[in-house]
């Protein structure tokens, strides 16, 4: 590749790892071609960017940005899976295939500037997806107007309620 290339491709990187909402970096060794193309169209179904990447050029696009920080991760065959949208995404893909497939290798990841061990990629995983987070968001936001209209129809209800007893026991007094 010729040293212009390199330097669009590095370019082109940066701005990918500079605008992702999560970046995770995995070890692909030992996996096929068709186990991975196979990890390839999963990512891309949860609309995940994934990248087999020389590490010389991941270091050098990752200078000045967050993913820096892990920069000591691009050691052996890399591959990286960038969201742009929703960081959940890849880490449900990547831990649910890694299950499946021991041979895949989770290092680290980035999710703004905070850096995701395995162990936080797992609890990022167990997230819902944002659909049900806004479902869920959504229902706690229609809930407050509801319990506020029940509580005000309450006051009239209990003052009608008395009304009526009062009318009954004086109903009884007269006869």
């Amino acid at each position: 590749m010729k040293i212009d290339d390199k330097k669009l491709l590095v370019e082109d990187l940066k701005e990918k790892l500079a605008r992702s909402k999560v970046l995770i970096v995995v070890d692909y060794k030992g996996l096929d071609v068709a186990t991975m193309t196979d990890l390839r169209k999963k990512l891309r179904d949860a609309d995940v960017e994934c990248k087999v990447v020389k590490n010389t050029l991941l270091a050098m696009a990752s200078r000045q940005t967050d993913v820096e920080a892990i920069s000591d991760s691009f050691k052996g065959p890399t591959a990286i899976a960038v969201s742009y949208s929703d960081p959940v995404a890849p880490a449900k893909v990547l831990i649910e295939f890694a299950k499946a497939n021991t041979k895949l290798g989770i290092k680290k990841g980035v999710m703004g500037s905070k850096i995701l061990e395995l162990k936080d990629i797992e609890a990022l995983s167990s997230l819902p997806s944002r659909e049900v987070l806004l479902g869920k968001l959504l229902s706690v936001m229609n809930a407050v107007p509801a319990s506020v209209v029940q509580v005000l129809a309450a006051v009239p209800r209990s003052l009608v309620n008395v009304l009526q007893a009062i009318r009954d026991q004086k109903e009884k007094e007269a006869a």
